[in-house]
């Protein structure tokens, strides 16, 4: 098995090598899928809604796996590849004041207006409401992932492992959200 999973991985590593941008990508979408499969079903889905998981499976594609490479390799080139404690603080500080505002503020506005459907005033509502929530709890979350990212992951996995930890908390804040339900519901 584990000459299976090594033979495997050795593979991946080549494409990441031949073909960054699109492995990042399709590597979001699979971890972006996968985050929202398992959040369907722990949120009582009897059924996948195949729509549902596509649309976030087309944003891992098409927005974050892209986004993260285009973002690490600009950071990479802009404190040149240092990975000493001063560099890394600068490169999360940066990252949290540029990207994780846009970010956050993109993804409400993807969900509302492409995954949910609903009218732009209602998004623009949505959003107004829950975006300072939304940012302040990243805030207390992604700075660790990012000092981790920056210090210990190589550039080439840096957006596979900021991936599949977006995947994990896409996973935390849906059992959030229900556990929130499900008082109120009480």
């Amino acid at each position: 098995m584990s000459d299976n999973v090594n033979g495997a991985f050795k593979k991946y590593l080549q494409q990441l090598q031949l073909h960054p941008l699109r492995t990042k990508a399709i590597t979001a979408a699979v971890l972006a899928g996968f985050s929202d499969a398992v959040a369907q079903k722990i949120s009582g889905a009897k059924k996948l809604q195949l729509r549902r998981l596509f649309l976030f499976m087309l944003y891992g594609f098409a927005y974050s796996g892209p986004f993260g490479h285009y973002l690490h390799k600009l950071m990479d080139k802009i404190f040149k590849g240092k990975k000493d404690n001063e560099t890394i603080a600068k490169k999360v500080i940066l990252e949290q004041i540029t990207s994780s505002p846009w970010n956050n503020f993109f993804f409400l506005m993807y969900y509302g207006m492409v995954i949910e459907g609903r009218p732009w005033s209602s998004v623009i509502n949505k959003v107004q409401k829950d975006y300072p929530s939304v940012q302040l709890t990243a805030w207390k979350f992604w700075p660790i992932v990012g000092w981790v990212n920056y210090q210990f992951m190589p550039l080439q996995l840096r957006v596979i492992f900021h991936s599949f930890v977006a995947a994990c908390w896409g996973i935390f804040v849906n059992l959030k959200a229900r556990s929130v339900a499900i008082k109120k519901a009480v």
